[in-house]
């Protein structure tokens, strides 16, 4: 609710063990119904870069363990997942089972 004379919004607020709606002005008004607030937050969707199988070849190799068949090789990507001040994910993919995982540095 809003102040009728100035416009502002109403505060809740006890005054002789009685709850009231009251202005910075002075106003004040013992009509107190139920607020209800509501918001709806939206986010953006944020783009997945998808390596697809011909682009393997080009990316970098390094020495991991593969969880699901043990080798120790695999292509590796850095993506900025979260926010700029925060560091990148590094994505691997073992080069013989294609198995893809993340490694947050």
């Amino acid at each position: 609710m809003f102040c009728p004379k100035c416009g502002s919004i109403l505060l809740p607020k006890k005054e002789d063990g009685k709850r009231l709606l009251a202005c910075s002005c002075g106003f004040k008004s013992s009509k107190m119904e139920s607020p209800t607030i509501k918001e709806k937050v939206i986010l953006p969707e944020k783009d997945v870069e998808i390596i697809d199988k011909s682009e393997l070849d080009t990316l970098p190799k390094t020495k991991e363990v593969c969880d699901k068949c043990g080798n120790d090789e695999v292509y590796f990507w850095l993506i900025q997942t979260r926010a700029g001040d925060e560091p990148e994910t590094k994505f691997l993919r073992c080069t013989k089972c294609g198995h893809t995982w993340r490694d947050y540095l």
